[in-house]
């Protein structure tokens, strides 16, 4: 009985224990978890710390890194400027002694003086010498001119006496007086007056073309060389003949050749001329006209008209003047013979004595300078 009595007691206590811890545990609960959340922030703050500390050690690493590598780099150009300064230092000292060495070789003031009158004299020399070679050259030049206004106006005479070419005359004179107004030199007056009256008195003798005279004469010449017709030969009132003449007819055919009397005729009749004839009347008319030619040439106006007024007898003596290439001869024969073949022409001769006693005056100065200078 007793141990009953103890058992309902244990478990009255044993479920008052219980309800007891019951009790109290949610009350320690808030406790518990509130300590929780305090260690979690603290922890939390902590960590974050750290991290921070952390990073400053790296950044603070990272940073001595850098400059220790700057002060590599800074370090190595300055070993460079030394090394630099080191060369450009044994370049100074070596200058030095090679302008020391030259100073020790350079001439004293005296001799500096000898040689700067010396390069003065030189100098002086050079240029007397390169004015003389250009007065020199501007002199050969200049004679050169004259001497090529002389041989024009030789030339120029040559043409009007010898061939009475009073156009290449002219132009030739016009050149020498071009040549004589570049050199500018009022000493050449006298001799460009004597070329303005030759040039004036050549333009007033006119122009004639002897050339073309010489070469229409040459024409007629050929022209001649081609007739073939001669007198006629009185066939111009002959009758018709007979089938079958007889020899007296035939007779007097021949005979009625070379003999006709008529005592109406309008016309002086010429015998006929044979081959032969023919021939040696064509080299009568062609010599007539070589000696006009040859007149026409030399200026021979007398020769010239008695050479085509024979040629135009000839041509009336043995040709008919029906035929049309005769009077078309005869024709221009005439208008040839009243051209004028002379022609009064100007004597050079003053002009280029004037010219040559310029050239002469103006050479002696030249000459008597180079006496000098020698």
């Amino acid at each position: 009985m007793s141990q009953a009595s103890d058992k309902p007691d244990a478990k009255a206590d044993s479920i008052e224990n219980k309800n007891t811890a019951a009790i109290s545990t949610p009350a320690a609960q808030p406790t518990t978890a509130g300590q929780a959340q305090a260690k979690s922030s603290s922890g939390k703050g902590l960590a974050v710390l750290a991290l921070l500390f952390g990073l400053g050690g790296l950044g603070a690493g990272v940073w001595s890194v850098l400059q220790i590598q700057a002060a590599g780099d800074s370090s190595a150009q300055l070993q460079q400027q030394l090394s630099s300064m080191l060369a450009n230092t044994q370049a100074v000292n070596e200058r030095e002694q090679q302008l020391r060495a030259q100073i020790g070789k350079m001439p004293s003031a005296t001799q500096l003086q000898q040689g700067r009158e010396l390069l003065a004299s030189v100098q002086a020399e050079q240029q007397l010498l390169s004015q003389r070679l250009e007065t020199i050259l501007g002199a050969s030049r200049q004679d050169w001119r004259l001497a090529e206004a002389e041989h024009l106006l030789r030339m120029a005479s040559l043409r009007l006496s010898a061939l009475h070419d009073t156009h290449s005359a002219g132009f030739l004179l016009q050149a020498a007086d071009h040549i004589l107004m570049e050199q500018n030199d009022p000493a050449a007056f006298a001799a460009r007056e004597q070329l303005a009256r030759s040039i004036t008195a050549l333009r007033s003798s006119g122009s004639l073309d002897r050339t073309g005279l010489f070469v229409k004469l040459g024409a007629l010449y050929q022209q001649a060389n081609q007739l073939t017709d001669l007198a006629p030969g009185f066939t111009a009132g002959k009758a018709a003949a007979p089938a079958s003449p007889s020899r007296w007819e035939a007779w007097w055919d021949n005979i009625s050749r070379y003999v006709r009397i008529d005592f109406n005729a309008s016309e002086q009749v010429q015998p006929l001329l044979a081959g032969q004839s023919l021939t040696q009347v064509r080299l009568a008319i062609g010599l007539a006209l070589e000696q006009a030619q040859w007149a026409a040439l030399n200026g021979a106006e007398e020769v010239y008209q008695q050479a085509l007024q024979q040629a135009v007898d000839i041509l009336d003596a043995h040709f008919s003047v029906q035929d049309p290439n005769v009077v078309s001869l005869r024709t221009q024969i005439s208008e040839l013979h009243e051209q004028k073949v002379r022609q009064e022409l100007p004597d050079l001769s003053a002009a280029l004595t004037t010219l040559q006693a310029y050239i002469n005056k103006r050479a002696a100065p030249q000459e008597s300078d180079n006496e000098e200078s020698n």
